[in-house]
Order: structure tokens, then C-alpha cells, then sequence
């Protein structure tokens, strides 16, 4: 029984965003509820790898989860029968190979992408480009023709140039709604906010940062001058210290593992909290509001991370910057022709295979 009450209140706190705490009695009878929530299918392409795995475990825990399809190249029907046997409402099914890939899309609300080659010491998500823009290519065409009225949630790297590939893949199969695309940047807010709190010396389950630009290097840009709680405590250089690290983490992530990894589990927890998110807003609870790479007007860039509300149809409003300090605003500047090359060489990418 104890168990039990420890995986809902794990699941419970992954829909909160915050760490698990051992359970109440008010907890675990709001948590019987779930079985009044709408089905909803989640497929996760690239569950087998070092993202995939944890993030298939997060997403079996989540309640609002009714069918959980697992989909890789290989080993995915082993993850499958490992997450399965979580006493928990999704029922798994794993999939492997191009053939089944049909299968495993059909019919979903969400698609989870975390499909692709991990960063190793001394690479850029650039380099990263060749390899893993041909799979998210493949992956949105296959989407477009088995679900194309799915969310999908972008983690392939390098974001700022993949989510325009899936755009352009979605276009040319005349599918694209610009509302049901998102970047998942959501790893940069839960680095931002882990950081400023340490730093602010806050509790870090009460602190939020929003991040914006993109998702690599100088594009991601947190703003700490609209952290809350704010903190007076801070100088001009602990945010820029603060800043750059944000913006290295993933590099930080990849030296630290000396060679043997990325950042798997981190972006695992980021994907399942976003895609959460996204669940929340397809069932209609008002006001989800979170940070993610999607298509905006409000720079000259045709895509931008900033905050997004969510809803039935996936975005229902691309929220302003807000009020920047000068540091941020000189740093928007910086961002914007490297994002804007990233970008233009998703789409080319996309246009020209």
C-alpha cells in the first residue's frame, strides 16, 4: 500500500512540477479521481534511448496518461514490458522498426520526439545537425500521415533547427497547424530555476524563471529580472554568472559524464513536465502556461521560445517578453542572427531532401 502511495504522489508531483513528497490522505483521494480523465495516447519515438527509457517511466506515472506506445529502431517491446509493470492506469505497448511504426502513432494526442544521437565532449548541437535532422524528418513525415492532429513535442536536437524541419515536413504534407508544434526548451527553465535558487538561496519549488530565444548556446536567454520571488541579493555579475551557466548546462552535463553520456535524466524530467503541461491544456484546465520553442511574431524571427498558454488546440496565446533589463535586452540582440541562421538551415534542410 505504501508503494502505491508513493507512485501517486510521484505522479501527482510531476503534474505539479515539483519534487515527490510522502503522500496525505487528501492526495491519494484526489488521485482516485484520475480515472475520470479523458483517454489520452502519449507516443514517445526514440523510447529505447538514454532520454527515452526515463522518460517512458515519468510518462507511465503520469494519471492523465490512458495508452503509453513506445516506439524505437530497437528494444523498444523490452522497455515496453519493463514500464508495464508499473502498477499504474497507462497501458504500454512497445514497438520497433519502420514497419510498426504506424501502429505506433496512430491515434495519439501527443508526440514526443526524443529520437536521435546525443551530444558527446566537444560537440556542438550543430554537429549534432546531420544526423538527426534526416531522423525528425522521417519521423514528422510518418506523423503527418498517422496523426496529423497530434501536439508534437520537439526534443531532437538542435531544437532551433528541427522544429522548423517538422514545420516544413508538416506544410508540404498539408498538415501543419502552427499551434500543435512545440520546441521542448523546458530543460533550460528547470536549469534557470534550480540555479537562481540556489544561488537566492530560495526553495526552488517556489521559484520560477522564464527563458526564452532558443534552445542552444547564447540563444537561450533566461530572465532573471522577472524571477519570482525576485531577490535583492544578487549583482550584475551573479546574473551573468547565473546566465551562463543556463546557457552551458548541457555542456556542463557532457564533461561532467567525461564522455559517457548527455544530459539524459534532466531532460527526461523537462520533457515529461512539458508534456504534462500539454495534457493539462488538451483537457481544458484554464491558465497552463509554459516556455517552449514554437512559431511567433513577436521578434522578426519566424520562431521563438517565450511563454505560451496552452489549451484544447495546443497554443492559445504566444505571450509577450515582458519588461527586459538592459543586460537581457542586449542580450536578445546577441541571440538573434545565430538563431536566425539555425533556423534558415532547418529549413533548407527540410526543402532540399
Amino acid at each position: 500500500m505504501r508503494q502505491t502511495l508513493l507512485l501517486r504522489s510521484i505522479a501527482s508531483s510531476i503534474r505539479r512540477g515539483r519534487a515527490p513528497r510522502e503522500p496525505s490522505p487528501p492526495l491519494c483521494r484526489s488521485f482516485a479521481a484520475a480515472a475520470d480523465q479523458p483517454d489520452r495516447k502519449v507516443a514517445i519515438l526514440g523510447a529505447a534511448g538514454g532520454i527515452g527509457q526515463p522518460l517512458s517511466l515519468l510518462m507511465k506515472l503520469n494519471s492523465l496518461v490512458s495508452s503509453l506506445s513506445l516506439y524505437d529502431i530497437a528494444g523498444t517491446p523490452g522497455v515496453a514490458a519493463d514500464v508495464s509493470h508499473i502498477n499504474t492506469r497507462a497501458e504500454v505497448a512497445g514497438y520497433a522498426g519502420e514497419d510498426q511504426l504506424g501502429k505506433a502513432l496512430e491515434g495519439s494526442d501527443i508526440v514526443i520526439i526524443p529520437a536521435g544521437v546525443p551530444r558527446k565532449p566537444g560537440m556542438t548541437r550543430d554537429d549534432l545537425f546531420n544526423i538527426n535532422a534526416g531522423i525528425v524528418k522521417s519521423l514528422c513525415t510518418a506523423i503527418a500521415k498517422y496523426c496529423p492532429n497530434a501536439l508534437v513535442n520537439m526534443i531532437s536536437n538542435p531544437v532551433n533547427s528541427t522544429v522548423p524541419i517538422a514545420a516544413e515536413v508538416f506544410k508540404k504534407a498539408g498538415t501543419y497547424d502552427e499551434r500543435k508544434l512545440f520546441g521542448v526548451t523546458t530543460l533550460d527553465v528547470v536549469r534557470a530555476k534550480t540555479f537562481y535558487a540556489q544561488k537566492a538561496k530560495l526553495p526552488v519549488e517556489e521559484v520560477d524563471v522564464p527563458v526564452v530565444g532558443g534552445h542552444a548556446g547564447i540563444t537561450i536567454l533566461p530572465l532573471f529580472s522577472q524571477a519570482t520571488p525576485a531577490s535583492n541579493d544578487l549583482t550584475d555579475e551573479d546574473i551573468k554568472a547565473l546566465t551562463k551557466r543556463t546557457q552551458d548546462g548541457g555542456t556542463e552535463v557532457v564533461e561532467a559524464k567525461a564522455g559517457k553520456g548527455s544530459a539524459t535524466l534532466s531532460m527526461a524530467y523537462a520533457g515529461a513536465i512539458f508534456a504534462d503541461a500539454c495534457l493539462k491544456g488538451l483537457n481544458g484546465v484554464p491558465d497552463i502556461v509554459e516556455c517552449s520553442f514554437v512559431q511567433s511574431s513577436i521578434t522578426e524571427l519566424p520562431f521563438f521560445a517565450s511563454k505560451v498558454r496552452l489549451g484544447k488546440n495546443g497554443v492559445e496565446e504566444v505571450l509577450g517578453l515582458g519588461s527586459l533589463s538592459d543586460y537581457e535586452k542586449q542580450g536578445l540582440e546577441n541571440l538573434k542572427p545565430e538563431l536566425k541562421s539555425s533556423i534558415e538551415k532547418g529549413i533548407k534542410f527540410a526543402r532540399e531532401n
